[in-house]
This record gives C-alpha cells, sequence and structure tokens, in this order.
C-alpha cells in the first residue's frame, strides 16, 4: 500500500522544496537563496546545471553579452588579465558595451556603502561632484 504513495512523497517533497526556492529568491532580492546557490554551485553536476541556465538567461535578454562572455571565456580572460585586455580588444563595439556596462553594474553591487554618510558620499561622487569636506566639531 505504502510503495504506491512513494512517488506522491517524493512529487511532494520536489513541490515544497522549489516553493522554498522561489520564495527566498522573491524575499530581500534574493539575499538569503545567493548561499544555498553559492554551496550547490561546488557540486559539479549543479554547477553546470546553474551555469547552463545562467547562460541561457543571459542570452535571452542580452544576446551581446552572451557572445563577449563566449568569447572572452574561449580566450581564457578569466585566467590571465593580459589575455582579458587582448581579448577585449577583439570584441565589436556592441558587445564591448554590453560587457563594459555589464562589469560597472558588478561592482557597483559589490561595492555597496556600509552606512549613510558613505552612501550620500556615493551619491554625490555620482551626480560629478566631490564629496562634502568633513567638518571638524568646535569643542565647547
Amino acid at each position: 500500500m505504502l510503495l504506491y504513495l512513494i512517488p506522491l512523497f517524493i512529487l511532494a517533497f520536489l513541490l515544497i522544496l522549489f516553493g522554498t526556492m522561489v520564495v527566498l529568491s522573491r524575499f530581500r532580492g534574493g539575499k538569503y537563496l545567493r548561499p544555498i546557490v553559492a554551496f550547490a554551485s561546488k557540486v559539479p553536476i549543479l554547477k553546470r546545471l546553474i551555469e547552463k541556465a545562467s547562460q541561457a538567461a543571459i542570452e535571452r535578454y542580452n544576446p551581446e553579452l552572451s557572445s563577449a562572455m563566449k568569447k572572452l571565456k574561449r580566450a581564457g580572460a578569466d585566467r590571465d588579465p593580459n589575455q582579458a585586455q587582448r581579448a577585449i580588444s577583439t570584441l565589436t563595439a556592441d558587445e564591448r558595451k554590453a560587457w563594459m556596462e555589464a562589469m560597472g553594474q558588478q561592482g557597483t553591487l559589490d561595492q555597496q556603502p556600509a552606512n549613510r554618510e558613505q552612501r550620500r558620499a556615493m551619491e554625490r561622487m555620482q551626480k560629478g561632484r566631490m564629496p562634502a569636506p568633513q567638518q571638524k566639531r568646535r569643542a565647547k
């Protein structure tokens, strides 16, 4: 009797697992899903699946970036900065623009300001103004 329910248990487990992944990806911009994906990407089979899914998503929304990434990977740009420079010079104008935009977005994500003062200084710099000088308070 219980043998007939095993496929239902497996299906229910997978449904709960995927539901949890969806909720974690939507909650706070995927903040809690990132460590899970990072851990899962250490498993070779899952790493290949994640890379394929990521590549397919990039091909759908930005084909120029996808093409640039393929060319840079083929040239071995991820191993040597000199090869990266040579490979970037072989990209078309559209590919180079897409690559630079992606690298700019990735850099801004890594350098999130820690507090309000740093955030405001970064906003001033993006508007083209220099950060306001620090004013010393006088002791009374």
